[in-house]
């Protein structure tokens, strides 16, 4: 107990001791040199202004993954400050000059009065990947010697950097502010970051800043690294950037910078790295290049931008240039052979580009290589692999998706360090043999005509990556690498079997699809927690029994894909546990029970397919929750037994369908880089897969139930639906006027029911409407006329006695009388210009020419009688010519 006392009062008298020496810094000039006790002191009381989140395990920094660990928790007064973890001091003086605090689970924030700002020695300062909100303290830069500061992936984090000029005494030589909530309130980069004159790093990435590249950068003169990646920069990369004369790194990539290729980069003489891919540059590449214009170029990437035109040959003359990548562009022509012996390229991707003829043979002889990748372009002819055999260092070969046939055989021996084969749509008939290449983790063999079964050898490699979709594969899946796969896509063939319990032990498992199989059985119980898989797709396979709540254990689970199988039973309750969940498809099943109300707190759900099962029962009005299904924008529980009136508190609440911007947001499609969900639905009337899913895709489809009831007015408020379907129901009452409000509403389908009344007349202002069903009701009145409606055929009001007007052939009362009335306008007319009618008057009025011509006339009366057409016209023009005459 005595030495709990007495270090109680050594911690006191070292605090008073620091609040002293503190006070006296902060109203001196001079910051005063602190002991290492001390400063030892003010690092644990650091220490003790945040708390820890012990649940976050991955840190996803740039370029590398770790482990997030919490580092101040082993921090004790009783031990050496400089053995703490995270901790470095000077050797010679014990005092504090880094701290390496990343990825440490640290919550809270840095207040201006923070002990931290006592290290006057700190040189090294790193925060990245935490927990920090709030506004970083400005004097957190007045740190003075503090040369690197790292702040990046702390998204709720401010950094607002001095708006004045700092003067000397600022040493800042690395500054990282990336992947942070945001940089300044103006969403652009302050001119005071131009006084930072000792930069030598700045990377200010993923800050939503918009606008030109601010002029101010130019004069960090001594940059030799510049990041301002995954931002909104638009226009032209500006020529003063040049002026960074000692810049060797420069990464421009996911901005909206357009433009041509800039001839000046040329100027950047010290330029070894040079990253634009994700832009808008166009036009072809300049072909005049030589090595004079970047002597020591070793990178450079133009990837996923509009470039065009044939490749010029210098990218492959260089002497210097070792990583090309071309990718996703718009280039034409072919490669032309180049000097293999004289180029020093490791690695070249021009995948996705229109890139035609053969594949040189330079690359076989090019002994340096380590990666190819030419899938997705129209590159043809027999390709035999085997010309790919001297490369001997190579590491990643894809040819996928272009026309070459590619012929393997049993003698080939390719790179021994091979990892990455890619080789779908490579018009391949047999599994190839490829159970020498022992490093091989990688592989694409999908949209072939391979069939027989999978061989055995796959089994006993540890396989991550393993696609083979689309060919006629037969037999099991058992014997799969299952404790190594991250990756497995096997859909589209005749597989069939159970599923291995194998895959619940997975460590790494994230993705899996196994649709359109033959694949029978159960769903395995998983008992034990999973934070890996993402992606579990079986549907239209033939898997029975029911759904175990066991599968809520797979907590990190995006999408459920399970449509088109033969599973009972209800939905578990436990499923409200998958809080990730973006995607739940159990259509076309025999699944029954009431309707779900435990998914209705999946904040992330965007996607809900219960259609063709046998749910029933009423859907209850009142929710467990205030905002259920916020992010909804498709539900289809069409063809149950669903009755009473429609879910309109649902409906009220589908607030992902009720951004009218919704049309001019990104187009996105739903999934990922490896992965796109994918439903099948029923849109416009016709049944069809929709393999990519754009997230501004918004359908409710409730029909073919017995839903009763009106329409609910609110309806109208979800202003970025494209299709609706209430047909088949016993919807009854008047179609709401505030339909009219969908804008972007396609397709409308309220076709039998027992809805009465007229059609809303604002109907006609829905110009994207290209589909409308509204038969077998019992609407009346006229059809409205106008725009899209002018389109529609008999087929969508078929059913209707009480409709009329176009397009039916029923008149409605209101056209009857206007057209009688019409028809005794035009009698009265002729009737009085054949009364009034005198050859006279013509002949005073015309002479002679219009005698002939009515002569003429005179003889058509005779020979055919009294034609309509020729009394609305002729005789109509005339008499207004013959009362002129009669007032003379």
């Amino acid at each position: 107990m005595w030495k709990c006392k007495w270090l109680s009062l050594c911690m006191i008298f070292l605090f008073l001791q620091y609040h002293h020496v503190a006070v006296s810094s902060s109203s001196n000039a001079t910051t005063r040199h602190l002991s290492p006790k001390v400063q030892q002191l003010a690092l644990y009381q650091f220490k003790l202004s945040f708390t820890l989140n012990t649940s976050a395990v991955g840190c996803y920094l740039p370029w590398h993954v770790t482990i997030a660990l919490p580092t101040t928790a082993s921090w004790s007064m009783s031990s050496d400050c400089c053995t703490w973890e995270g901790v470095t001091c000077d050797q010679m003086t014990r005092d504090v000059i880094e701290l390496d605090l990343s990825c440490s689970q640290l919550v809270g924030s840095i207040p201006p009065n923070s002990t931290l700002f006592q290290l006057s020695h700190l040189q090294s300062l790193n925060l990245d990947h935490n927990y920090l909100y709030g506004v970083l303290p400005e004097e957190t830069f007045h740190l003075p010697n503090l040369k690197q500061l790292s702040v990046q992936m702390n998204s709720n984090l401010s950094v607002i950097l001095p708006k004045v000029k700092w003067g000397s005494s600022v040493s800042l030589e690395m500054l990282s502010v990336s992947y942070i909530k945001s940089l300044t309130s103006s969403e652009a980069i302050p001119d005071s970051l131009g006084y930072l004159k000792s930069l030598t790093t700045l990377s200010i990435s993923d800050c939503n800043l918009s606008g030109p590249i601010p002029r101010s950068i130019s004069n960090l003169t001594q940059l030799t690294e510049l990041h301002l990646n995954n931002n909104h920069f638009s226009g032209q990369i500006p020529d003063y950037l040049s002026d960074l004369q000692n810049l060797t790194y420069l990464s421009l990539y996911d901005n909206d910078l357009r433009g041509q290729f800039p001839s000046w980069l040329c100027n950047l003489r010290q330029l070894e790295t040079l990253i634009l891919p994700g832009n808008l540059l166009s036009g072809p590449l300049p072909s005049n290049i030589t090595a004079l214009c970047f002597p020591n170029l070793v990178s450079l990437d133009l990837a996923h931008n509009l470039l065009n035109g044939t490749v010029p040959n210098w990218l492959f003359h260089h002497p210097s240039l070792t990583d090309l990548n071309i990718g996703d562009n718009e280039f034409t022509g072919q490669l032309n052979e180049f000097p293999s012996s004289k180029s020093p390229l490791e690695s070249f991707y021009c995948f996705n580009n229109l890139l035609s003829g053969t594949i040189p043979l330079s690359f076989s002889a090019h002994v340096n290589l380590r990666s190819l990748d030419f899938s997705y372009n129209n590159f043809s002819g027999v390709l035999d692999i085997e010309m790919f055999s001297p490369i001997k260092y190579l590491y990643n070969l894809d040819l996928s998706q272009n026309s070459l046939s590619v012929r393997i055989k049993s003698t080939t021996m390719l790179s021994p360090n091979l990892e990455t084969l890619g080789l779908s749509s490579c018009n391949i008939t047999k599994f190839p043999p490829l159970r020498s290449l022992e490093n091989l983790n990688n592989l694409d063999l999908s949209d072939n005509q391979i069939d027989g079964e999978i061989p055995q050898w796959l089994g006993l490699r540890e396989m991550y990556y393993l696609n083979l979709s689309q060919n006629s594969l037969i037999g099991g899946i058992e014997n799969l690498p299952w404790n190594s796969l991250n990756h497995l896509d096997l859909q589209s063939n005749m597989l069939n079997g159970t599923l291995p319990t194998l895959m619940c032990n997975s460590s790494y498992l994230s993705i899996i699809n196994l649709s359109h199989n033959n694949l029978s059985g159960v769903l395995p119980t998983c008992s034990s927690l999973n934070y890996t898989l993402s992606v579990f797709d079986l549907r239209m396979n033939a898997i029975r029994g029911s759904l175990p709540s066991s599968l809520s254990n797979f907590r990190e689970l995006k999408s459920l894909n399970l449509y088109g199988n033969k599973l009972e039973g209800t939905i578990p309750l436990s499923f409200a546990k998958l809080e990730y969940l973006e995607v739940l498809d159990l259509g076309s099943n025999q699944i029954s029970g009431t309707f779900p109300q435990q998914l209705e707190v999946l904040q992330n759900l965007q996607i809900l397919v219960l259609k063709s099962n046998k749910f029933h029962g009423i859907i209850s009005n009142i929710s467990t929750i205030e905002h259920p299904f916020p992010n909804l924008r498709i539900i289809d529980i069409s063809d149950n037994d669903f009755f009473g009136p429609l879910p309109a508190n649902y409906i009220k609440n589908f607030k992902g369908m009720m951004d009218s911007s919704a049309n001019e947001m990104e187009r996105r499609y739903m999934g990922g880089p490896y992965y796109s969900d994918t439903v099948i639905m029923v849109i416009k009337g016709v049944k069809f897969e929709l393999v990519r899913i754009l997230t501004v895709f918004t359908i409710v489809d409730l029909s073919r139930n017995k839903f009763e009831g009106e329409i609910p007015e609110y309806i109208g408020n979800l202003k970025s639906l494209r299709y609706l379907n209430l047909s088949h129901n016993h919807v009854s009452g008047h179609i709401p006027s505030t339909l009219g409000k969908l804008s972007m509403l396609e397709s409308l389908d309220l076709s039998s029911n027992r809805l009465v009344g007229n059609i809303p007349e604002q109907l006609t202002g829905l110009f994207s409407l290209s589909v409308l069903n509204l038969s077998q009701n019992d609407l009346s009145g006229h059809i409205p006329k106008g725009y899209q409606f002018n389109t529609f055929e008999n087929d969508s009001y078929a059913g209707n006695l009480e409709l009329c007007g176009h397009p039916l052939s029923k008149k409605c009362e209101k056209e009857i009388i206007e057209t009688q009335e019409e028809e005794e306008e035009e009698e009265d007319d002729d009737e009085y210009f054949f009364s009034g009618f005198t050859w006279k008057a013509v002949v005073i009025g015309y002479g002679g020419g219009v005698v002939v011509g009515f002569v003429v006339g005179y003889m058509m009366f005779i020979i055919a009688g009294e034609p309509k057409w020729f009394t609305r016209t002729v005789a109509r023009e005339l008499r207004y010519k013959v009362k002129r005459i009669e007032v003379r």
